[in-house]
């Protein structure tokens, strides 16, 4: 690789590179973040990596530091972990050498204003800090669908969110919490995170409340078919430009059933008087402190083969889950606390 800064973009549908990224000095405010790791989001930056962002979507789908256009060429991503290496200004020095967390793509290194990063709380490594935004993602699924004490609930797919979903109502005293998913394979995961899985003919029925995160309209139909009297559908998925045939014959009017998408994008409106994005994520990364979710973790690949991974999942994607992205030198970022990060102190 040269000896520059790279950033991963998608040039244009099916066609991704890393390209240099220039650095332009600090502003007062900013720090400078080295990456350790990132993750790829699988569904939305397939979607976005094949060219499949609808023209309607296309400010909604921003990223926080993305750069360039959908459909490219364009830089998107927004998880990354790093450590600070410089900073300008009193609060963005009291970062340096801290391991932080920002929504930022896929990049060696880069300048943001300190209030764009989140430093990891104490017990919380690195390396699992990238499944923060699905921690976000699932927290905010959560809030929308409401679960309650002793609720029947079905999650209808078996990825990263849906995963984090079933954890977190696992947790909820008395639920009955099943996992589903078409892979038999997903037992052991489930197995691993506590929980129960299924396969979708062998999961029970009349459930309470029932959230779908599988990306395939045949686990939306799976999930009306589990819903009882009443029930909710959370729908946590999202097609990009593919159109989605449902079956709302048959016994869903007479079930009274309602199908309600939930996107990270937005705070519920219960919620929003009180809280905003950052309080979000923080509640995520301390929610990650538990080593089971390690277990979302599927594989790691240095970031110099980016390129070719990003073209493999957005195409093949059959059993992966997070894909840890690793940078030069993160192997001296192992430690689970904010404050020792060996590296010494730093200014701009």
């Amino acid at each position: 690789m040269p000896d520059t800064n790279l950033a991963f973009w998608t040039l244009a549908p099916g066609h991704g590179a890393l390209r240099p990224a220039p650095l332009r000095p600090l502003q007062d405010g900013e720090v400078l973040v080295r990456s350790l790791y990132s993750g790829i989001s699988r569904g939305t930056e397939s979607l976005v990596y094949r060219g499949e962002v609808p023209a309607s979507e296309y400010q909604r789908m921003r990223a926080p530091f993305q750069e360039g256009e959908f459909p490219g060429p364009v830089k998107y991503g927004y998880i990354s972990v790093g450590v600070v290496e410089a900073g300008a200004g009193p609060d963005a020095e009291a970062l340096c050498a801290r391991p932080v967390f920002c929504l930022h793509p896929h990049q060696q290194r880069y300048i943001v204003p300190a209030a764009a990063v989140l430093p990891l709380p104490d017990g919380l490594p690195p390396a699992r800090a990238v499944l923060a935004a699905n921690m976000e993602t699932a927290i905010n699924g959560c809030w929308d669908g409401a679960p309650s004490v002793g609720d029947r609930i079905a999650v209808v797919g078996a990825g990263v969110v849906g995963s984090l979903v079933a954890w977190l109502c696992n947790r909820i005293p008395g639920t009955d919490v099943e996992l589903i998913d078409i892979d038999p394979g997903r037992a052991r995961l489930a197995e691993a995170l506590g929980l129960t899985h299924r396969l979708p003919d062998a999961a029970r029925g009349d459930c309470d409340l029932v959230f779908h995160a599988s990306g395939n309209p045949a686990g939306l139909a799976t999930a009306l078919a589990l819903a009882g009297q009443e029930a909710s559908i959370i729908e946590m998925s999202w097609y990009g430009r593919a159109q989605v045939g449902l079956p709302l014959g048959g016994a869903f009017h007479a079930r009274r059933l309602a199908i309600r998408s939930s996107q990270v994008g937005h705070l519920p409106p219960q919620r929003s008087p009180r809280w905003d994005h950052r309080r979000r994520m923080e509640l995520a990364l301390r929610l990650l402190v538990d080593a089971r979710l390690d277990a979302l973790i599927s594989g790691e690949t240095d970031f110099a083969a980016l390129p070719a991974l990003m073209h493999r999942l957005a195409h093949a994607p059959a059993g992966a889950l997070c894909e840890r992205i690793r940078y030069p030198g993160a192997d001296a970022h192992q430690t689970a606390h904010p404050h020792d990060s060996g590296d010494p102190a730093c200014t701009a």
